[in-house]
């Protein structure tokens, strides 16, 4: 019994009841976020779509997603952190209400692209208060709880969303308003506005220019590790693009890959509450040097996978990977965010993802095709180029985040005085 009390206090002790609220709004908004899973085939079979057509309406969804990640940063540093999350998901409930009673093609583009838009609007603006409201001490498992409630509301959405595509679309986009009018309810009457003004610490000043989007987009550390960040997008995103096509072309029914994908949710909803204190001893870029490391090593394994069992294995390899790269991933991109830019970062920074998700099918489809099973062999490499650049890269982040922190401390002080 001792044993569990600890595990459960070194896995989610201590943490403020602002975090557990924005922590049921993202796993309650992640639950009901399903019907867009299925609105390709919403186009196609009750719609009448073509094919193509129903690819460019889920492209405008993706387009609006891209805009509505800059967009929810910026409002999230201005407006504050509640008023974002409140107006993005009322805006969501609203739109998908429309979605579920229109009938025309052209209306139903338009309103993909704005609930793109405002389904991506929260991301920032939900990590930039968690940032705000939990101490810096307890901040790798208070993301390490925030990405174990994304998979598992996640995974309950997969499930919702295949027994009601198959009741009823209409349903199936009203149980999804709903939903997302649930979660704004929570942040409505438990979330207060985190949001504090303090005195501008940014990394360098820019003459003439107060600080703002552009200072994250010029920020030549943190870009670096976007840019990892980008390569390990990548990566993630191969199990969802091209790893299909590679399991089809070794003769595998398409329930073996869902028998796959399946057992990577199953290993992260069990196993990633166990994940802070395994990796707390331990330097983030050596941990996700090394988580890097392993997604390179289940991927660059499927060159020699022509059967199940392989691509089992594998994915157990690629999933721990995944698993322990989520906390200090979340925290190095907190801590090199200047205070009053927070959520500013964290635009730029999940504008890798909406990237990642078209270079991997675009570039991964054309190396499938041409080198065959030395696909896998080019993505394992580009896992360890982002390996070794985890470790180049740590000392120089490590020096600019204490710098940012005595700047901070100082910025405080003065304030304090006046």
């Amino acid at each position: 019994m001792r044993g569990l009390r600890r595990w459960w206090d070194d896995t989610a002790g201590g943490l403020p009841a602002t975090f557990w609220y924005l922590w049921s709004g993202l796993l309650i908004n992640r639950a009901g976020a399903f019907a867009m899973l299925f609105l390709s085939l919403y186009l196609t079979a009750a719609r009448g779509a073509s094919a193509s057509l129903a690819g460019l309406v889920v492209g405008a969804y993706g387009a609006g997603g891209a805009a509505g990640t800059l967009l929810g940063g910026v409002l999230a540093d201005r407006w504050g952190r509640r008023s974002t999350l409140l107006a993005a998901h009322l805006g969501a409930a609203g739109l998908m209400v429309g979605l579920a009673f229109s009938r025309h093609l052209a209306v139903i583009a338009v309103l993909a692209a704005l609930v793109g838009m405002v389904h991506s609007m929260p991301s920032p603006a939900f990590v930039a208060a968690i940032v705000d409201v939990v101490p810096e001490a307890r901040r790798s498992r208070a993301f390490n709880l925030q990405f174990w409630a994304f998979n598992l509301g996640m995974a309950v959405a997969s499930l919702l969303a295949g027994v009601l595509a198959e009741a009823s679309f209409l349903a199936l986009f009203l149980v999804d308003a709903a939903a997302t009018l649930a979660a704004a309810v929570v942040i409505a009457l438990k979330v207060p506005e985190t949001l504090t003004r303090r005195p501008a610490v940014t990394p360098r000043a820019v003459a003439g220019r107060r600080p703002g989007l552009h200072t994250a987009l010029t920020d030549r550390t943190f870009l670096a590790f976007v840019g990892l960040t980008f390569l390990l997008a990548v990566l993630t995103m191969q199990t969802s693009t091209i790893m299909p096509l590679a399991m089809r072309a070794d003769g595998l029914r398409p329930s073996a890959y869902g028998l796959v994908v399946a057992l990577g949710g199953a290993l992260i909803v069990v196993g990633q509450l166990f994940v802070p204190r395994l990796i707390e001893p331990y330097r983030k870029s050596i941990v996700l040097a090394v988580s890097t490391g392993l997604m390179a090593l289940g991927f660059g394994a499927l060159t020699l996978a022509d059967g199940l069992p392989l691509y089992l294995g594998a994915a157990v390899v690629w999933t721990i990977g995944q698993m322990l790269a989520a906390p200090p991933n979340a925290q190095i991109n907190a801590d090199l965010a200047p205070p009053e830019l927070r959520a500013r970062y964290q635009s730029v920074f999940y504008l890798t993802f909406p990237a990642a998700s078209f270079v991997a099918p675009a570039l991964g489809g054309l190396s499938l095709q041409h080198l065959g099973e030395g696909h896998w062999l080019v993505v394992g490499a580009l896992g360890l180029v982002a390996a070794a650049g985890h470790l180049l890269a740590g000392p120089p982040r490590e020096r600019r985040v204490a710098a940012l922190r005595a700047a901070a401390e100082r910025a405080e002080t003065v304030s304090a005085g006046r």
